[in-house]
């Protein structure tokens, strides 16, 4: 709390993106979950606060769909968030971020404060951890690709490639983001995110991501490998209410794009 407390002293912010977190895929999350819950636990304690003594005037925390109950019917909304258990891989992070929906509510009713969250879809684009380890899908088989591409050997996809997933360009999140800074005025979360319709499989972006790499080798997926959640499917219907014309970069374009930054900035990339 002290250092959080010093960089708000330093730069006394009016308006606050809480984007700092714990994060990681699929296998990271499954073992590692008391960190994942202690770690995002303290950092939104440390951030909210911060911005309730220092005055903050709006403070946009981000979420994530994995947050949503296991059990649940498609497509999820807002208004979904608390009605069940998460899935069991990655419970100590949903659980930690679920926390600031609550807090935001409790901020406001004892204090008044504008705080409120965003929901985004799986995230991706340059800059990206591109960790084969700890990273998220897309950056994480980018990475993979290059390294098959280099050995001249097909790209090796954990688990059957069936899953579901919504994915959202990151330029696309940072200008929704700041929409959601300077316009939304709700303390409820709002789902950013494409359309259900633009929902792909993991195989298709296995696919996708081969494309863009020029790759020759082929793809192989290995079904003894967990494949996680089979699917998320969030509603953008909040979204589209405020901004119907919101247009999402295309998925492969944004793929060729985050693809060609890796390729040349492979010796600097988080990795």
């Amino acid at each position: 709390m002290a250092q959080a407390r010093r960089v708000f002293e330093l730069h006394r912010p009016t308006h606050v993106a809480h984007l700092a977190a714990m994060v990681g895929g699929l296998f990271k999350n499954m073992k590692y979950k008391l960190d994942f819950l202690r770690e995002n636990l303290l950092m939104n304690d440390c951030v909210l606060e911060c911005c309730r003594e220092f005055g903050v005037s709006r403070c946009v925390s981000c979420l994530s769909t994995c947050i949503f109950p296991d059990k649940t019917t498609y497509p999820i909304d807002e208004t979904m968030i608390h009605n069940g258990p998460p899935h069991d891989s990655n419970f100590g992070y949903a659980y930690a971020k679920r926390l600031i929906d609550i807090q935001n509510r409790a901020y406001h009713e004892q204090y008044g404060c504008m705080f409120t969250s965003v929901i985004p879809t799986n995230i991706f684009g340059p800059h990206d951890n591109f960790n084969l380890q700890d990273s998220h899908v897309i950056p994480g088989l980018i990475h993979k690709c290059y390294i098959a591409k280099q050995k001249d050997e097909p790209l090796t996809v954990l688990g059957t490639g069936s899953p579901l997933r919504q994915f959202i360009y990151s330029k696309d999140l940072a200008r929704l983001s700041l929409w959601v800074l300077r316009e939304y005025h709700e303390i409820d979360p709002i789902i950013l995110s494409v359309g259900e319709e633009d929902e792909v499989s993991i195989r298709e972006v296995a696919l996708m991501i081969n494309k863009a790499m020029g790759m020759k080798q082929g793809i192989q997926f290995d079904g003894s490998k967990s494949d996680g959640q089979l699917k998320k499917t969030a509603s953008n219907s909040k979204l589209r209410k405020y901004l119907p014309d919101f247009k999402f970069t295309p998925i492969q374009q944004a793929i060729d794009e985050t693809v060609q930054w890796f390729c040349e900035n492979y010796d600097t990339a988080r990795k």
